[in-house]
């Protein structure tokens, strides 16, 4: 066991828990706090932190680097959720990096995407390589949770008149609920040591078409909706009108050519490897009420 956990006079580990404001790294340090751990939260809006016991609050933003190296002071491990999607987050990670080397945090836990590569489908997949690869040349102990399309955010691809649009053809989707991810992150980081320098893809127990995941929604729902396969340029024409950037849109029609590819359809056992109980599927969390994105 690594000398920042042990016992008698040595230090004993300090977490740190960055996202505590979101809807993931929120459930992580409630899960944290309700298992009697002392915790850091880093959040950018103090007044929108959770309120939790053993959890002292410090405001720091990824792209303040004195900021970030005062609040990591005397952490050992960090959980780290990844920055707000733009056109600069890589940039902001590799700062907020660094700093945490500075500080001399010893291990990160990384919240990365399943398939994470330079030349993945999934546009942003592509930062979290970038990110990845950034952590192992920072000579920080790594723990790699790659996660893959969140099953919360599903219901939130129909629109206004029920029917999800996108090209993703008969692909597949191995989509995790949040709630596993945040059983899994909370394992790796009781005991953080255990899990230096693995990679863990957390996926749901199945892989589904978005025509099946339509009639799982229709079903919890009691409402009709369906799934209509748009061409790539349907695809882009129908996203025009918000006005979002490039990468942007890129990154929105990415999410359905990289379920069109195959790329997201692997299952892996790395929920019940981790969490010890079997992963959700997505008519368990519909039918939970737990698909709020």
């Amino acid at each position: 066991m690594a000398d920042w956990l042990g016992g008698g006079s040595m230090k004993p580990m300090t977490l740190g828990i960055t996202g505590a404001t979101g809807r993931l790294g929120g459930r992580i340090a409630t899960r944290l706090a309700t298992a009697g751990v002392e915790q850091r939260l880093l959040v950018r809006d103090p007044s929108r932190a959770p309120d939790l016991p053993g959890a002292r609050v410090v405001q720091a933003s990824y792209v303040d680097t004195p900021q970030v190296r005062a609040a990591l002071s005397g952490v050992t491990t960090l959980l780290m959720v990844s920055a707000s999607e733009s056109a600069d987050r890589v940039a902001q990670h590799r700062a907020f990096i660094d700093a945490a080397a500075a500080a001399g945090v010893r291990q990160v836990v990384y919240i990365s995407f399943y398939g994470a590569a330079p030349d993945c489908t999934f546009t942003l997949g592509r930062d979290h390589h970038a990110t990845e690869q950034h952590l192992l040349a920072s000579g920080l102990a790594c723990t790699f949770l790659r996660d893959n399309l969140y099953a919360d955010f599903l219901p939130a691809l129909a629109g206004p008149d029920d029917v999800i649009r996108g090209p993703a053809g008969d692909g597949r989707v191995a989509a995790v609920a949040q709630r596993d991810i945040a059983d899994a992150a909370t394992a790796v980081l009781l005991d953080p040591t255990a899990h230096v320098g693995d990679t863990y893809d957390l996926t749901g127990p199945e892989a589904l078409s978005l025509a099946e995941v339509a009639a799982l929604l229709s079903e919890a729902e009691g409402r009709p909706v369906s799934y209509y396969d748009e061409t790539i340029d349907e695809a882009y024409a129908s996203r025009a009108s918000y006005g979002a950037p490039d990468w942007q849109v890129d990154a929105w029609v990415s999410t359905y050519t990289a379920i069109a590819s195959g790329e997201l359809a692997g299952v892996t056992g790395d929920v019940e490897r981790l969490t010890g109980h079997p992963a959700t599927s997505f008519a368990d969390l519909l039918s939970a009420g737990d698909a709020a994105y």
